[in-house]
C-alpha cells in the first residue's frame, strides 16, 4: 500500500510539472507569435515636446526632460493642467497598428516621472485627477485593442521621480528601490493587472532591484495573470524574455525568448517637436530591415511611436508604419507564424525564416560576388522554388540571385524554397573527429541575455554545442572539469538522448602545461556597461602601468578595470588559474573570449578556477573586471596552487552508432534560462 501511495504521489507530481511546462510553452507561444508590436511613449512629458522655457532640451531622451532640464517637481507637475490630449483616439491608434501589420500594443502606464496614465488609488498624480478632462488612457487603449483584435501590454517604470520614498533622480536611472517604493510598485502593478483585462506583457524598465524584489514582482504578476510575459528589465534573471539595450540588436541569434525595442529616432522615444525626421522612405527601409533581422533571429520587434502633445500621431511616424504595412501585406508570410533561421551562422546576403517545409530567404544584405547563394542542407530534397532559380548540388541548395534583386530601399525581395521535410538544425560547420576533447573553443555557443539591471545586461552563454563524427559505436562519454564544477548538475543532449549528469568524481588528473608569468599590467577603463565585445578596443597594453598579479584599489560604481598577463608555455597543454573578481569578469585568451559572466548579486570578492588551453610559446590573457555596485575592487589572476582536475566517465542510456551526432550541454542547476551556464571549464570526449 505504501509503495502504491508513493507511486501515486510521484506520478501526480510529474503530471503537475508536465502541465506547468506545457502552460509555460503556451504562454511563450502566444507572445512570440506577435513578432511585431507597437510601443507608445505618451505621458505628461509629451506636452512639453522636448522644450523647456522656450528652448530645446538637447540632452537625453525627451520623456526624461524633467531630469535633463533640471525642472523642479512642482513646476513639472504644474504642466498637467495645460495638458489637453484631445486628439488621442485609442481606436484610430489600434487601426493604425493593424494596418501597419502589428499584432500588439505596449503602452506607457507610468514613466520615470511617476505620472500615471490611468485611474489609480495610489496617488493623485494621474491623468484622471490632474487633467482638465480626466481620462484613463490605459482603459481606452485596452478596450480599443479588444475591439480590433490586438494584444495589449503595459510599460511600467520601476523608478518614480514623484514618490517621496523613492531614491532621488540620478544620472543613470538605475537607482535602488526602497522597501516603501517596492510596496508602492506592487500596489500599482496589482491595479494594472486586475482592472484592465488581459495584459499580454508587462514591460518593466530601469531601477536596480535586489533579487528578492525582482522575484516578488514576478510572482505577483504570475499570480494575477499567469500568461502575462515579464520583460528582462525586471532584472536579476527573473523574467520571461530578454530585452536588448535601447535600439540594439543581438550580435548573433539567441536561444531564449527575446525582444528588441526600437524608437523611431535614436535621440528620443517620446514626442520631440523639433526632431529632424528626414526622409520617410529611408526610415521605412531602416526599420523594415531591423524587423526582418529580429524575427529571423527568433525575436520580437517592438517599434515605438511618440504621439504629440494633443495626442495625435505624428504624420511622419504614421506614414512610416503604413508603408511598412504595405510591404507586410505582400510579404507577411515570411515573418508571421515562422520560426527563426535554422542555420547556426549569419549570412551577408540576407536573412532566413522557416515554416514547416518552407524556407524564406529575405534579401536584406548585399548580393554575393558570385551571384549565387549556397545553403548547407545535406540530406534534404528540394521540391521547388519561388522568386529565383534553385537546384541541389553536392548537399547544398544553390540559389541564383543577381544585383537586380537587391535594393537599398523598401523593395526587399524574397525567395521561398520548398523541401521534402521540416528543418532541423543546419550548419556548414565541419564535425569534430571522435575521441577529440571538446571545449568552449570548439563549440557553437547558445546565447541569451543576463543582467542585474539595464547597465549590466550582457550576452550570456547558456549552453555549448558541437557536431561530432562518430566512426565507432560509443557507450560512454568522458568529462574533465575543475574543482569548481564538482557537484554541479548538467544536462547532456546527444541527438534525441537527453540526460541529467551529476559531476562527481574522486579521480584526479594533473594539467600538462608548464607556464611562467612574464608580466602583468593593470589599468582602469572608462565605461559603465558590461555588454559589448570592444570594451578595451584602443587600449594600449604596452603603456599600462606594471603591477602585481593581484590588485586592490578604490573603484567607482559602473566601471571596468583591465589586467593584461603575458604567459609563456614551454609546451602546449592545459593550465589552471585562480581569477579573483567582484561583480563580473571577462577572460580573453589570445584574442578569444573564454568566459564572460556576472557573479552572484553584490559579490565583493570571488575567486574561481579558469582552465586555459595554451599553445606553446608566448600567450596573452586579458581579464576585464566589472564593478556595478561597490567602491572597492579586488582583482587578479594567479596560477592555481594545485593543478589537479576531476575526471569521470558517464554511461549513456543507449549505444551511439556511426554517424554525425549533435551534442549540447546545459546547466541543470541554474534557476533561469537566461543565466550564464558557467561551463567554460568542461571538456568532454565521445
Amino acid at each position: 500500500m505504501k509503495r502504491i501511495t508513493l507511486f501515486l504521489i510521484s506520478f501526480l507530481a510529474s503530471l503537475v510539472w508536465v502541465q506547468a511546462q506545457e502552460a509555460e510553452r503556451q504562454c511563450f507561444g502566444n507572445w512570440e507569435a506577435n513578432k511585431y508590436s507597437m510601443f507608445i511613449h505618451f505621458g505628461l512629458y509629451s506636452h512639453l515636446g522636448g522644450v523647456w522655457e522656450g528652448e530645446p532640451v538637447r540632452r537625453g531622451y525627451s520623456e526624461q526632460i524633467q531630469s535633463f532640464a533640471g525642472i523642479f517637481s512642482d513646476w513639472y507637475a504644474g504642466t498637467a493642467c495645460e495638458f489637453e490630449p484631445v486628439n488621442f483616439d485609442a481606436d484610430s491608434i489600434a487601426v493604425l497598428a493593424r494596418n501597419a501589420g502589428m499584432r500588439s500594443i505596449v503602452f506607457t502606464s507610468k514613466h520615470h516621472d511617476g505620472f500615471c496614465m490611468y485611474d489609480t488609488e495610489t496617488t493623485s498624480y494621474n491623468s484622471t485627477d490632474m487633467l482638465r478632462e480626466g481620462r484613463d488612457f490605459v482603459k481606452e487603449l485596452s478596450e480599443a485593442c479588444g475591439r480590433h483584435g490586438l494584444n495589449f501590454g503595459l510599460y511600467f517604470s520601476l523608478i518614480d521621480w514623484n514618490f517621496p520614498h523613492a531614491y532621488p533622480i540620478s544620472s543613470h536611472n538605475a537607482d535602488f528601490i526602497t522597501k516603501e517604493h517596492h510596496e508602492f510598485n506592487k500596489s500599482q502593478v496589482r491595479e494594472l493587472l486586475t482592472g484592465y483585462g488581459r495584459i499580454s506583457e508587462l514591460w518593466f524598465d530601469m531601477g536596480s532591484l535586489e533579487p528578492w524584489q525582482s522575484q516578488e514582482l514576478y510572482d505577483l504578476v504570475k499570480s494575477l495573470q499567469p500568461d502575462c510575459m515579464v520583460s528582462g528589465r525586471l532584472g536579476n534573471d527573473v523574467y520571461d524574455f530578454a530585452v536588448m539595450a535601447d535600439n540594439k540588436l543581438p550580435q548573433t541569434a539567441l536561444h531564449a525568448p527575446w525582444q528588441s525595442a526600437a524608437s523611431m529616432f535614436p535621440e528620443t522615444w517620446s514626442y520631440r517637436s523639433w526632431q529632424e525626421r528626414g526622409n520617410v522612405a529611408d526610415k521605412v527601409a531602416e526599420k523594415l530591415r531591423s524587423l526582418v533581422k529580429v524575427v529571423s533571429h527568433g525575436g520580437n520587434y517592438l517599434l515605438n511611436i511618440g504621439p504629440a502633445s494633443d495626442g495625435s500621431i505624428v504624420p511622419f511616424e504614421r506614414e512610416v508604419l503604413l508603408q511598412m504595412g504595405k510591404w507586410l501585406e505582400t510579404n507577411g508570410k515570411v515573418l508571421y507564424e515562422t520560426d527563426a533561421s535554422p542555420f547556426a551562422e549569419d549570412f551577408s546576403w540576407g536573412d532566413v525564416t522557416v515554416k514547416g517545409n518552407l524556407m524564406h530567404l529575405i534579401l536584406t544584405g548585399t548580393c554575393p560576388g558570385t551571384s549565387y547563394i549556397e545553403l548547407p542542407v545535406k540530406g534534404m530534397t528540394l521540391i521547388g522554388s519561388e522568386g529565383a532559380r534553385a537546384e541541389m548540388k553536392g548537399g547544398k541548395c544553390v540559389v541564383e540571385v543577381g544585383p537586380e534583386m537587391y535594393s537599398d530601399g523598401t523593395d526587399i525581395k524574397v525567395v521561398t524554397l520548398e523541401f521534402d521535410r521540416p528543418f532541423d538544425r543546419l550548419s556548414s560547420v565541419r564535425p569534430h573527429p571522435q575521441n577529440s576533447w571538446l571545449s568552449w573553443a570548439e563549440a557553437v555557443p547558445h546565447y541569451s541575455y543576463s543582467c542585474f539591471d539595464y547597465y549590466s545586461n550582457y550576452r550570456s552563454t547558456v549552453a555549448y554545442g558541437w557536431d561530432v563524427d562518430i566512426r565507432k559505436p560509443v557507450d560512454e562519454i568522458e568529462v574533465l572539469y575543475t574543482p569548481d564544477e564538482e557537484g554541479r548538475e548538467v544536462i547532456l543532449e546527444i541527438d534525441d538522448i537527453r540526460m541529467k549528469v551529476l559531476l562527481s568524481s574522486e579521480k584526479l588528473v594533473g594539467t600538462s602545461a608548464e607556464v611562467s608569468m612574464r608580466e602583468s599590467r593593470y589599468t582602469g577603463l572608462r565605461g559603465g556597461v558590461f555588454d559589448g565585445p570592444s570594451s578595451w578596443d584602443g587600449v594600449d597594453i604596452s603603456s599600462m602601468p606594471v603591477s602585481a598579479s593581484m590588485v586592490e584599489s578604490p573603484v567607482r560604481p559602473f566601471s571596468n578595470c583591465l589586467m593584461a598577463f603575458g604567459l609563456h608555455a614551454s609546451k602546449p597543454g592545459l593550465h589552471m588559474f585562480d581569477v579573483t573578481a567582484g561583480n563580473g569578469v571577462e577572460v580573453v585568451v589570445n584574442g578569444r573570449v573564454q568566459t564572460k559572466h556576472l557573479n552572484p548579486y553584490r559579490t565583493v570578492k570571488k575567486t574561481e578556477k579558469i582552465l586555459i588551453n595554451l599553445p606553446a610559446g608566448d600567450n596573452q590573457v586579458l581579464v576585464r573586471f566589472y564593478n556595478r555596485f561597490e567602491d572597492r575592487l579586488s582583482c587578479g589572476m594567479e596560477p592555481s596552487a594545485a593543478q589537479d582536475m576531476h575526471y569521470v566517465k558517464v554511461q549513456l542510456p543507449r549505444r551511439l552508432e556511426r554517424g554525425r551526432r549533435h551534442v549540447n550541454i546545459y546547466a541543470a542547476d541554474k534557476g533561469s534560462v537566461h543565466a550564464d551556464c558557467m561551463l567554460h571549464n568542461l571538456r568532454i570526449r565521445l
